[in-house]
């Protein structure tokens, strides 16, 4: 193989932001059978599987591979026209990947100059601070707020400081729950509020705390950071909120273990790619973690 047809490689990257062929078909202005004769062609062409014909549409390491380059290029060809003055506003597209606690606290202001400045538009993928690297990998996103201090292949890394939750419940709740015995009876017997079947944070701190391994099963899912905070408040149950969180709620929160705080290292991590706009996100990415993180 001598070289990689763009048009092949920019038909997988729209499948795959697309998730179906037919949605690929008319973002490229094609019919759906093109779509497939060209990510078959380059399948045949790289002697590879590229991508899991299913619901969702999966990338195999091949395609994840291609992916990323097909990304990068895209984003390498939005910003040479940037800088020739034959770009449209608004053109350029940088998919991020951010936990959800740092998109209802610090992020999203870090973003605000940079969307006019750099004439941008952000496509944010919201995941687990721990598998938002795995988006990085398969070439979804371009750059993450992750956990991970270990850099993606492909990629840089930069610490960009800690996240302080704090075990808290209402003060209704503890008078239910928590007041006949000490925490580390009651606690793990009491109703937890978690943000997703991923969120293992209330049981890190209940392991930490207890050096026991099982905990009760009554759990409220709640996926939503500031629903999250606010079912807390509400005596739903207590569960780790961040402390950029919990302070503005004054007295409807009550720190549990005031010693016992948890601290999430973040980090930043992009793909290796001479961009200004990726560049000027990173720059104001940083500047904002500095001011609310640990």
């Amino acid at each position: 193989m001598s070289d990689l047809p763009l048009d092949q490689v920019k038909t997988l990257l729209a499948v795959v932001d697309e998730q179906s062929f037919d949605a690929a078909a008319a973002v490229l202005h094609v019919t759906p059978s093109a779509v497939s004769q060209r990510v078959k062609a380059l399948e045949q062409r790289t002697g590879r599987v590229l991508l899991l014909r299913t619901k969702p549409i999966q990338l195999t390491a091949s395609g994840q591979v291609l992916v990323r380059f097909a990304r990068s290029l895209a984003q390498l060809e939005q910003d040479a026209l940037a800088e020739l003055g034959l770009g449209a506003a608004g053109t350029r597209t940088l998919s991020i990947a951010v936990n959800a606690d740092s998109l209802a606290t610090w992020f999203l202001p870090a973003l605000t100059g940079i969307a006019e400045d750099q004439d941008v538009c952000f496509d944010l993928q919201r995941e687990d601070e721990d598998h938002t690297a795995t988006l990085l990998r398969e070439g979804l996103v371009m750059a993450a707020v992750t956990a991970s201090p270990q850099p993606v292949q492909g990629c840089t890394s930069h610490r960009l400081g800690r996240m302080r939750y704090r075990a808290m419940a209402s003060p209704g709740f503890i008078a239910r729950h928590l007041a006949d015995a000490p925490l580390t009876a009651t606690l793990p017997a009491a109703p937890v509020i978690v943000f997703d079947r991923k969120d293992d944070l209330q049981d890190r701190f209940l392991r930490a705390l207890t050096r026991r391994r099982t905990f009760t099963m009554v759990r409220h899912h709640i996926p939503a950071s500031e629903s999250f905070a606010d079912a807390v408040a509400a005596g739903l149950g207590w569960g780790m909120v961040p402390e950029l969180q919990a302070g503005p709620r004054g007295d409807a929160l009550v720190d549990l273990a005031p010693d016992r705080p948890v601290d999430v290292p973040l980090h930043w991590q992009q793909w290796k790619l001479d961009s200004p706009a990726l560049a000027a996100v990173a720059e104001a990415v940083a500047r904002a973690a500095k001011e609310s993180l640990r």
